[in-house]
């Protein structure tokens, strides 16, 4: 009976089976010392192997394959193996089957067809076997960040719990506090250290209304009014006066005397305060003259405000993260300061993002110029 190519290569696998079988366990990567582990990569490995044979002697189907190529995957994901492994392991049987077929004593001609049957199937296995396992573990991911997010959540609510409790014990005698030192001020212009009292008792202000904006606690409706940026800056500069000479900070502005916005005035002057008081932070960092730079320019229906200082660079993974709520580099810090911005920002339909290198670092806002009956 004469025995067709396939037939003849598969009695030669057989003939050498236990010796193929070998140099396989032998030369394929297993990561660890759980023996429980590496026998289901070496069991998944002779089931393919299996599944080769039958391959070669036409009596399988893709979808048989497309099966085993799904279990193997599935059995990665189990035993906490990477794809990688998978995919080089499954290259080493092929390279193993593919010199043995050129030892079988079997013509160039007559091996070329069977070659190209077996690349396909290893490409078809591994095309399946990754898929699946990609399909697994971004639905795992899914999950984890679903359970993040809840996270997450949980944390902004506990936070709005905590600001409950603050705004009760601190808002009131602050407000209090800061009514007296208008009185006191007016009775005694001249005494001395009142502005500096004043000064960081609307800093401390400031800082509360961080957290009652992100425990929307403050039920307060804000009505938007129509805002001439460059007055608005100027009322920011004032107020930020005692830092900005602290620092020893200079500041160049850059305002289109025609940029004007319909907002919440309160809202975006906390957004610009805070952005400048993390630009200050950031250039007492460095021993250079700290420069800040405040732009504003109008394009479209768009009015695009950049504030610039130069600060140390924000590493890449840290400038992805610095909008969330609760990050922060800072040895003392709450992290909730740009998250704030972010907010308020995405509350008047507009954006902010960060851009930052070894020169400079800026913050870019943009708001819409909005139709005040809208």
């Amino acid at each position: 009976m004469n025995l067709t190519t396939e037939e003849k290569l598969v009695r030669y696998l057989e003939q050498y089976e236990h010796e193929f079988i070998k140099i396989w366990q032998e030369t394929i990567i297993l990561e660890d010392e759980d023996i429980n582990k590496n026998e289901i990569v070496k069991r998944n490995g002779l089931a393919m192997y299996s599944l080769l044979k039958k391959v070669l002697l036409e009596s399988v189907s893709e979808e048989a394959m497309k099966e085993l190529a799904y279990r193997v995957a599935e059995d990665r994901v189990l035993i906490s193996r990477n794809i990688g492994e998978l995919v080089y392991n499954v290259n080493v049987g092929r390279r193993l089957v593919l010199s043995a077929f050129m030892k079988s004593g079997l013509s160039h001609n007559e091996l070329h067809r069977v070659i190209e049957k077996v690349n396909l199937h290893f490409d078809q296995f591994c095309y399946h076997a990754v898929t699946r396992y990609a399909e697994i573990k971004d639905r795992e991911l899914k999950k984890k960040m679903v359970f993040v997010n809840q996270s997450h959540q949980d944390r902004l609510t506990l936070l709005g719990q905590m600001s409950s409790s603050f705004v009760h014990e601190f808002r009131n005698p602050l407000t209090a506090v800061m009514g007296f030192m208008k009185l006191l001020k007016l009775e005694n212009p001249s005494l001395k250290y009142m502005e500096t009292i004043e000064h960081e008792l609307d800093q401390l202000n400031f800082r509360i209304t961080q957290f009652l904006h992100v425990s929307r606690l403050e039920n307060v409706v804000n009505h938007p009014e129509e805002i001439r940026i460059e007055e608005l800056l100027n009322e920011i500069l004032s107020f930020l006066y005692p830092s900005i000479v602290d620092a020893d900070v200079e500041i160049n502005t850059e305002i289109d005397p025609a940029c004007m916005i319909f907002a919440v005035k309160d809202e975006i002057k906390q957004v610009l305060v805070n952005i400048i008081l993390n630009s200050i932070d950031a250039i007492k960092e460095r021993s250079a003259k700290g420069v800040i730079s405040i732009k504003s320019d109008k394009k479209d229906d768009v009015i695009i405000f950049s504030i610039t200082n130069n600060g140390p660079k924000i590493p890449d993974e840290r400038r992805e993260a610095i909008f969330e709520p609760f990050y922060t580099t800072k040895r003392i810090g709450t992290g909730i300061g740009l998250y704030v911005c972010k907010t308020i920002i995405e509350k008047h339909n507009g954006t902010i993002l960060c851009e930052s290198n070894d020169k400079f670092t800026s913050f870019i806002i943009r708001l819409p110029i909005a139709d005040r009956k809208s």
